[in-house]
């Protein structure tokens, strides 16, 4: 049996992972870290109440519990508040990974850490691993920063680059692309969306999945996780709007430059996943595909 340490178990992806991996429990020991309550609606894994940020703690506790992997879905995310308060950010997106890397190293563990495609100054899209990054945004520079940390290091470790993560788990701390048009459209509110920015979202159980294959085929280095076809923003309203029968109509579009937002986002990242089909076995699908597969899990 493969020990397994989720840290961020009550965020969208850390639920989604212990659904996941909590279907084979004689394949994994779950243990799970998040700060407050467990919130997965689960009580069949082991959970820490835990601020990962307190380095001692941190390593203290996964010392005890010697896994084979951690799965790092912690992270500082929201863009503009990351420019704001950056010593948090460099805490939870880079600190942590560096405390990560050095008990990993110690007992041999093997890291899988969860990277953005904000790390690209999204000035040609569809980025290939090898790409150089040129992150234009603090947030976009934390997640280069731990990357590096890994990418120096000695030790086993995986980093998934992913983009616009969406879906629903038990408790919801935070909304998503998908749920938010999704709800907007269903009051019956108009909404504005920027056109002029391009990405490929990422359904959670896919990146999930992806989390699995690495444990499981041990997979090391650098992947990217993704749908596997570049839209405007725009046109992944439009495509919500289709799969949950929404008035279209609701939806205005928009320039980035009419939103004055504090962080500067890239205009076009997606990803190149030819490494990532052949290297994992990771067969990717369309966002419609993926947004079809979401829907029946709400039904």
């Amino acid at each position: 049996m493969k020990k397994v340490i989720i840290t961020g178990s009550n965020g969208l992806l850390g639920q989604s992972l212990l659904n996941l991996l909590l279907k084979s429990k004689d394949s994994y020991g779950v243990y799970g870290f998040s700060k407050g309550k467990n919130r997965s609606g689960r009580e069949d894994f082991n959970y820490t109440t835990l601020d990962i940020t307190d380095k001692v703690l941190l390593i203290d506790t996964v010392s005890k519990i010697k896994p084979d992997f951690i799965i790092n879905t912690a992270a500082m995310t929201n863009v503009d508040a990351c420019e704001d308060s950056r010593e948090t950010c460099h805490k939870l997106n880079v600190e942590v990974v560096e405390s990560l890397k050095g008990i990993s190293k110690k007992l041999k563990i093997h890291l899988i850490h969860i990277s953005s495609d904000f790390i690209f100054d999204g000035k040609k899209g569809y980025y290939k691993e090898s790409d150089v990054p040129n992150p234009l945004s603090y947030y976009g520079e934390s997640k280069l920063k731990s990357e590096q940390v890994l990418l120096n290091s000695e030790i086993d470790f995986t980093i998934l680059r992913t983009i616009l993560v969406y879906g629903k788990v038990f408790d919801m701390s935070r909304s998503n692309i998908v749920l938010w048009v999704k709800n907007m459209l269903e009051s019956g509110k108009e909404i504005t969306i920027v056109d002029d920015q391009f990405r490929m979202p990422t359904y959670v159980e896919e990146l999930a999945l992806a989390c699995k294959i690495v444990i499981d085929k041990k997979a090391k280095g650098i992947f990217n996780i993704s749908s596997d076809k570049l839209l405007s923003v725009y046109e992944i309203a439009q495509q919500i709007a289709e799969v949950f029968n929404l008035n279209k109509n609701l939806i205005k579009p928009i320039s980035t430059k009419t939103l004055n937002q504090k962080a500067t986002r890239p205009a076009k990242t997606g990803f190149d996943l030819t490494k990532t089909n052949k290297e994992l076995g990771f067969k990717t699908n369309s966002f419609k595909i993926d947004l079809q597969k979401f829907k029946e899990t709400l039904l």
